[in-house]
């Protein structure tokens, strides 16, 4: 190659170079990764991947645990929340110097959103999501799962017409996914448009059920574990997040006390000993 054919080749390459400098950004490239399709991201920021340590580790008090888990739902909520719709509103910004006022153009959040915590471990995510989309409605579906790992609903606030445009399910573990399916179903049926389920730690087999069952749906999750034990828990997980957040480890198993009987049960033996 002479010094002609070199020079050109070097034009090129710079002109290419500067081509692919001005392509715009992607919102979500640098911190999240897509290995299970376009409608899900997965978190590979450095910081996340330090919190979600701290969440992890049985050296974690209750109180830490609610505090980390706020954080990394904020985290999690402003990538999620990256696609929402907003409308131009006139506004006033007040001048450095005098006291006059600059009229200006600004923005405001236009989609109707909801808030689906999962009780009750998905209550320690509401606060940080309200702390983005402070004009939210929150709407509570509790679930449990049965001793066959079949996910039981035991209540539902759903009100009867759905107005809004896109609902958030919030729920720290997604394991077997049975639980996320059934409630993303019950959305559906409520007549909502968008669903987006916001995750801290999800099982491999429990994400790629979830999108084989709903693929419509859009997933922003912390992280993925490869493995589930017998029992449908994740490995490592979180453990218990529900009894985690609110520092109930010793108290009787949920399933237990759903159920109205054993709860009448319950309280009468709690009046014996009182008498």
């Amino acid at each position: 190659m002479n010094i002609e054919e070199e020079k050109k080749t070097e034009e090129v390459a710079t002109t290419s170079n500067a081509k692919e400098s001005l392509l715009p950004p992607s919102s979500v490239a640098a911190n999240f990764i897509a290995p299970y399709g376009p409608n899900v991201h997965v978190s590979q920021h450095p910081v996340l991947s330090h919190k979600l340590s701290i969440l992890r580790s049985s050296s974690t008090s209750p109180s830490s645990f609610r505090r980390t888990l706020r954080e990394i739902t904020f985290h999690l909520g402003y990538e999620a929340t990256s696609t929402l719709s907003t409308k131009e509103i006139p506004l006033t910004v007040p001048s450095t110097h005098t006291s006059d006022h600059i009229d200006a153009i600004g923005s405001k959040l236009s989609t109707k959103i909801a808030l689906i915590p999962i009780l009750r471990s998905g209550l320690g995510m509401v606060d940080p999501m309200l702390e983005l989309v402070d004009n939210a409605t929150v709407h509570h579906i509790g679930m449990y799962r049965s001793k066959s790992l079949m996910p039981v609903q035991y209540y539902n606030r759903l009100p009867k017409k759905c107005n809004v445009d896109v609902a958030y399910v919030l729920d720290p573990l997604i394991a077997t996914s049975a639980t996320i399916i059934s409630v993303v179903s019950i959305l559906k049926r409520w007549g909502v448009k968008e669903i987006h389920v916001v995750s801290v730690v999800a099982s491999k087999a429990g994400l790629s059920e979830l999108l084989k069952h709903h693929p419509d749906v859009k997933v922003t999750i912390g992280t993925v574990d490869e493995a589930l034990s017998e029992d449908g828990n994740l490995v490592p997980g979180l453990g218990d997040a529900g009894d985690r957040l609110f520092g109930t480890m010793e108290e009787e198993d949920e399933e237990e006390l759903v159920h109205v009987s054993k709860r009448k049960r319950t309280m009468s033996v709690a009046s014996e000993g009182e008498s």
